[in-house]
């Protein structure tokens, strides 16, 4: 257990692996970025998980979940909502910011553990222990088998808890909140023109060459 621990401010995106973890119930999920997280989470020293995941899945998720997510404005066409995406002009502001920002803080604050989507899927066994390493955290082999299940999307993807079923605001026929949890479904969306564009823009936006993604695995 946990408890000593202040608070663990979970900034992931549809992940919630560490609901499944027997941790204590002071958990806050949340999508802010690093500048708007209250002081008091620094100088409590909480512990902080930040999952992040490669631009090009990421503005598709986020493009489906504008579809179906009625207390959103309409996010119109896929080739209009690229683009606002690639200028930031999206809920919570510019997906290159948000992540290398949390990056960067890393860099200073020793309490940050910060954990690649990609990595999840390719080795989600791995990425377990690397979680509950840094939590403190040392389950069983039967406690460790059992979280492994529990994160499996499909799993996940029939968990009223983790799913949203019950929320109103979420109109489920236009898209499923848990909807592929795939590395690489951006070749489903993207143009051979678009993704150049892309790959160009994100070359003059993210320059630290220690914040590396894999848009495939």
């Amino acid at each position: 257990m946990i408890s000593s621990l202040p608070h663990i401010l979970k900034q992931a995106p549809r992940t919630d692996w560490a609901d499944k973890l027997p941790t204590s119930p002071r958990l806050i999920k949340s999508h802010l970025p690093v500048q708007f997280v209250p002081k008091s989470f620094w100088e409590q020293k909480s512990r902080i998980v930040y999952t992040a995941r490669n631009a090009k899945d990421n503005v598709v998720s986020f493009f489906h979940f504008d579809r179906m997510n009625m207390d959103q404005p309409e996010p119109g066409d896929w080739s209009s909502y690229l683009e606002r995406f690639k200028q930031g002009k999206v809920l919570y502001g510019s997906w290159y910011d948000h992540v290398s920002n949390w990056w960067k803080k890393k860099q200073t604050y020793s309490n940050l553990h910060y954990m690649f989507f990609e990595d999840m899927v390719e080795d989600t066994g791995r990425e377990i222990d690397k979680l509950c390493s840094f939590l403190g955290l040392t389950p069983s082999v039967e406690e460790k088998t059992r979280i492994v299940g529990e994160v499996h999307f499909d799993k996940m993807k029939k968990d009223d808890m983790v799913n949203y079923s019950t929320i109103s605001v979420f109109d489920l026929k236009i898209s499923p909140f848990m909807r592929k949890g795939k590395v690489g479904d951006w070749k489903n969306h993207f143009t051979v023109a678009q993704n150049e564009d892309f790959d160009e823009d994100y070359k003059t936006k993210m320059k630290d060459p220690t914040l590396q993604f894999r848009s495939e695995i």
